[in-house]
């Protein structure tokens, strides 16, 4: 695996990214408060057959911030300046959480970027209590209350994976930048609805990804945003909650690896 930085092309920002392998081009984004090392089940799968490149988001592990007040179009942006800079073609594009919401975003506005999108534990229309916690939280870390047991016990069960898993989440929400996580935050709190309307225009393949205990971003979630692409598909995840990329690798990797073997529509190919 390669650890790099990239000068992006249009706003000259600095971006860190990991990279292995060869092949069509799987590019992952992570979630607030992560970073790309938390996809390394995941590069260490498909890498064997494609080119993965792993980013950090913006003010999170090596990439350079952007500023407070963005929103999730400013990230979405800020994608589509990474696709481009890369200089891959259409990618296929998966994101977890935030990372969900971006790369949903890229793929229904940019589709010319993108070769299928993958969501996992995206959120979709919150309900107004769901949306009203979602924006005090945002307060909070803006307001410096960083309180990280909170959303560990919301994501993690007790399970000896999950404990695993919990402890290397711990590490990296214990070391994000506090701005940058708190713009991020924001970014997330305010978008669950900004791109709902614009889901029936995706035309790649599409997957959107969850597990059966995340109280966040749950399986109605998942299949309200499949029912709305053509074609598109979800999945539930027995027994995980939010982190499935991490606490159960196996069966997430089985589900992307039938998303990444689906036919592409023509216009996709392009």
């Amino acid at each position: 695996m390669t650890l790099t930085t990239l000068q992006l092309s249009e706003s000259g920002r600095t971006v860190a990214l990991r990279s292995a392998g060869q092949g069509e081009p799987l590019v992952l984004i992570h979630g607030v408060g992560m970073q790309s090392a938390a996809w390394a089940p995941q590069i260490a799968a498909f890498s064997e057959t494609h080119r993965v490149i792993a980013v950090d988001m913006p003010g999170h592990g090596g990439s350079e911030p952007l500023p407070h007040d963005c929103r999730l179009p400013d990230f979405v942006a800020w994608c589509g300046d990474v696709l481009d800079t890369l200089g891959q073609g259409p990618v296929n594009l998966a994101g977890h959480s935030m990372g969900a919401l971006i790369a949903g975003g890229v793929a229904a506005t940019q589709p010319q970027l993108v070769r299928r999108a993958a969501l996992l534990n995206g959120v979709y229309r919150r309900s107004e209590t769901a949306r009203q916690a979602v924006l005090d939280r945002a307060g909070d870390i803006r307001n410096g209350r960083m309180d990280l047991e909170t959303p560990l016990a919301r994501w993690f069960g007790s399970s000896p994976a999950e404990e695993a898993a919990r402890a290397k989440v711990a590490h990296w929400l214990g070391t994000v930048e506090t701005d940058g996580y708190a713009t991020a935050y924001e970014a997330f709190a305010h978008g669950d609805a900004t791109y709902a309307p614009a889901f029936g225009q995706i035309a790649c393949p599409f997957l959107a990804i969850t597990g059966e205990g995340d109280p966040n971003s749950t399986p109605d979630m998942a299949r309200q945003m499949a029912s709305l692409v053509p074609g598109g598909k979800s999945a539930v995840i027995a027994g995980h909650r939010h982190m499935i990329n991490l606490t159960a690798p196996d069966e997430v990797n089985a589900h992307l690896a039938a998303w990444l073997a689906r036919t592409l529509h023509p216009e996709a190919v392009t």
